[in-house]
């Protein structure tokens, strides 16, 4: 259904950019920069629907969480359904962040689903000795060393990751089983094991509804003249965000070389 305002006005459909990796980290897609635009973005829709335009693979299950939870509170204090286009990811947590919307649109080639949750690191128990290096840890609490890379592996500690892994899991599903009640349309044993697939298997086994761009999903929204009218972050100038990309680049180098739970491809 098409909304139109006044002749004399283009009628505006408002999308919400969610690009990269979802953490709490600023300039992530994180609760610190998608609550503001969000928010802005319910108040301001009058009844119209608000579209999610999401680039990402995944990342924090909690962020992912937290936003998903306050884009269904908004839509529901404001009474406005909500649209959500995949671009080239839209898996793991992009996928949670996803099922927040009513109806979920793709590219045939995106990426979509990942439900699955990831955890690991790298463990060097033998370097510092190779290197003449006593290793001194001290804790209070038994397991507080529990996944020190520099310790050897412990079945125990492998366990009790396996739990968390699981626990969260559990939780993916329930997230996507109560957003996509219905839609799901092959067995959920083949949707849940952590593998993706392009948009065009998505459609056929429910995890999205249909193909469109931001483009052509705006138009049909709003009309042929219908423009959108997009909430992002805000850019920096180049020489301003040097120091913060070098930052995020060695949080990532970091981020993979050390212990990590994620929703993430």
């Amino acid at each position: 259904m098409a909304f139109r305002l006044l002749p004399w006005r283009r009628p505006r459909i408002n999308v919400v950019e969610m690009h990269g990796l979802i953490s709490p980290r600023p300039g992530a897609v994180g609760m610190g920069t998608i609550v503001p635009l969000v928010n802005r973005a319910f108040a301001s829709a009058r009844g119209r629907p608000v579209v999610l335009d999401i680039e990402s693979p995944g990342g924090s299950p909690v962020q992912s969480d937290l936003i998903a939870s306050l884009i269904r509170r908004r839509a529901q204090e404001h009474e406005v359904r909500v649209y959500a286009v995949i671009r080239e990811v839209g898996a793991s947590g992009g996928y949670w962040l996803a099922c927040a919307a009513d109806e979920i649109h793709a590219n045939p080639m995106s990426i979509v689903g990942s439900i699955g949750v990831r955890g690991g690191g790298f463990g060097f128990p033998d370097m510092l000795a190779r290197f003449g290096v006593e290793r001194r840890l001290y804790t209070a609490g038994t397991n507080k060393g529990r996944l020190d890379p520099f310790s050897p592996e412990k079945p125990e500690d492998v366990a009790f990751v396996q739990d968390l892994l699981g626990a969260l899991h559990e939780r993916f599903k329930v997230w996507v089983r109560t957003r996509r009640q219905g839609r799901l349309k092959i067995d959920e044993a083949g949707l849940f094991d952590g593998s993706f697939m392009l948009g065009e298997r998505g459609v056929e086994v429910g995890l999205i509804d249909g193909f469109s761009d931001l483009d052509v999903l705006v138009r049909k929204l709003g009309g042929d003249k219908a423009k959108a009218r997009v909430f992002r972050p805000r850019r920096r100038g180049l020489l301003r965000r040097l120091p913060g990309l070098l930052i995020d680049a060695f949080l990532d180098a970091v981020e993979e070389r050390s212990w990590w739970l994620r929703l993430g491809r």
